[in-house]
């Protein structure tokens, strides 16, 4: 359960980055009514220029750098993720406002679906000065670059799918993905991984590894149906020896959460997990992330919620 927390947020303007092309632009034209909402919580509202994802989140650096007093993202779960990145481990609270294709981060911690009803909370959170502590993932590889997540890293077929669809020029939009999810599953193979889980080390064959702290993914998939943000764990799902007609069947079940009750499927929980296999880029709130290996850790209470 989420713990209620009140105090004196810091007094800079309340920084907004907004990403207009998020969930195909459908919310774009809301953008005013949004910024109206957030304004009237009586604090000055900095709305962030960006016009890519390395862009967004280097401008959400500086404006806490140069003391926003809190910072507010309108999109999906990428544009929540290039966000966190700024204000993770910091003072600064954030509120996330769902106006993406996937708001897995932002509806599994309790904002409301609609965008002017989570700006409406986050503008009460604002005026009371109220927040709510969950935790991050916190993410390392080999060289010591760290990234920090909110929802789940993928590190197997789904990332592997991804990785296909965006070094493809044709065809755009969503047929895209399909058409790399056909490829991939023609080319379908367990691989090899080692995982240390607080330090205990498994070897498994498996098509898929799920490293959840939240537990849905891909626009309401319940990837890691169990994981909370809020009890300092994650969530281990790992799918095995799992064939194409298998996958193909379970795939359903992933928006319900009883994939994990397949015979080829295994959980596990933990503080520290230690992820290594060969040719895999992860994909962390389904943005591109680090390659393997890499270690995540719980970081309770990294970000604190206007909630």
């Amino acid at each position: 359960m989420l713990r209620v927390t009140a105090d004196d947020h810091l007094p800079g303007p309340v920084a907004v980055l907004t990403n207009p092309t998020a969930g195909r632009g459908r919310h774009r034209g809301l953008l005013p009514r949004l910024l109206d909402g957030l304004a009237a919580a009586g604090r000055p509202i900095r709305l962030l220029s960006a016009s890519s994802p390395v862009e967004a989140e280097t401008a959400c650096r500086a404006a806490v750098a140069e003391g926003a007093g809190a910072l507010v993202a309108v999109g999906g779960d990428g544009t929540v993720h290039r966000a966190v990145q700024a204000v993770a481990g910091t003072d600064v609270p954030f509120g996330p406002v769902p106006a993406g294709t996937g708001n897995d981060f932002a509806l599994d911690t309790g904002f409301p679906a609609d965008p002017l009803a989570a700006v409406a909370v986050i503008a009460d959170a604002l005026r009371a000065g109220r927040s709510r502590p969950v935790d991050l993932a916190r993410m390392t590889d080999t060289d010591g670059v760290h990234r920090w997540y909110g929802a789940v890293l993928a590190a197997g077929f789904d990332a592997i799918v991804n990785e296909r669809a965006n070094r493809m020029r044709w065809p755009r939009g969503p047929r895209r993905y399909d058409l790399a999810i056909v490829v991939e599953l023609a080319r379908l193979r367990p691989r090899r991984y080692t995982l240390r889980l607080d330090g205990v080390p498994h070897e498994v064959d498996a098509v898929l590894v799920a490293v959840g702290n939240c537990p849905t993914y891909g626009g309401g998939m319940r990837i890691c149906p169990d994981a909370d943000p809020t009890d300092g764990l994650l969530d281990v799902v790992v799918a095995g020896r799992v064939d194409r007609l298998t996958l193909v069947r379970v795939k359903p079940r992933i928006y319900q959460g009883t994939h994990v009750d397949h015979p080829l499927v295994s959980s596990y929980r933990a503080r520290t997990v230690e992820l290594a296999a060969e040719g895999i880029v992860t994909y962390a709130d389904g943005e591109r992330s680090l390659g393997l290996p890499v270690t995540i850790t719980a970081v309770p209470g990294a970000l604190r919620l206007l909630l």
